[in-house]
């Protein structure tokens, strides 16, 4: 992992909207709540300018983080984010404890590489269009990728990449491809704009034109 996450968290002893109203307002905190690895949920409260900074890192998502919770660090990953509904506040988090020997389900960005310089979009005037901005995989904690990358430089004019053409990393795999093929989700496509005419196909046709 090239990055640490590292989260300031106290204890909260008062639960109900009243009390999560109060935290939001008058100490600028928002409840959150640890589970998992089979000990009791706990409660906590977190700052919330704190964690909507963290969050601008894409990163933030896809990594093992560490709470502090008054001095004792537990390994974390966020399971589920709650917002305002129309303002740009942060309501509630969730943080499921992570075991090194136990899989966790995550998930993980989707980045195209050597887009630019790709065949099919520099040469052959081709788009690339992403159906899918990450995918759910499952791994070890040690082996949890920060992103899934898809090399551009492979992929062919009108083609389309699914989540079974995905590059994984070693100890790396993705739950939904174990039930059939119907869930291997298109991810991207490379093809021309609509309106666009293929300039092969015009050639032909003005040849065609000429024999007659």
């Amino acid at each position: 992992m090239s990055q640490d996450f590292v989260i300031q968290a106290f204890p909260r002893d008062e639960q109900g909207r009243g009390a999560s109203r109060r935290l939001r307002r008058e100490e600028r905190k928002i409840p959150a709540i640890i589970y998992g690895a089979g000990k009791e949920a706990t409660p906590i409260s977190i700052w919330h300018n704190e964690l909507k900074k963290a969050l601008e890192n894409e990163a933030f998502f896809s990594h093992i983080l560490t709470i502090d919770l008054d001095g004792k660090k537990e390994s974390v990953i966020m399971k589920d984010l709650q917002r305002h509904p129309y303002k740009l506040l942060l309501t509630h988090a969730d943080f499921q404890r992570v075991e090194k020997d136990h899989e966790i389900f995550v998930h993980v960005p989707l980045h195209l590489l050597n887009e630019d310089s790709a065949p099919a979009i520099k040469t052959f005037g081709g788009v690339a269009f992403r159906l899918m901005t990450e995918v759910e995989v499952a791994c070890l904690p040690q082996n949890l990728p920060e992103f899934i990358e898809i090399d551009m430089a492979d992929v062919e004019m009108d083609q389309i990449v699914h989540m079974s053409d995905l590059k994984l990393p070693k100890g790396v795999r993705i739950p939904a491809l174990q039930h059939g093929d119907e869930h291997d989700q298109p991810v991207m496509s490379v093809s021309k704009p609509k309106g666009v005419k293929d300039d092969n196909a015009e050639d032909e046709a003005e040849e065609g034109e000429s024999k007659e």
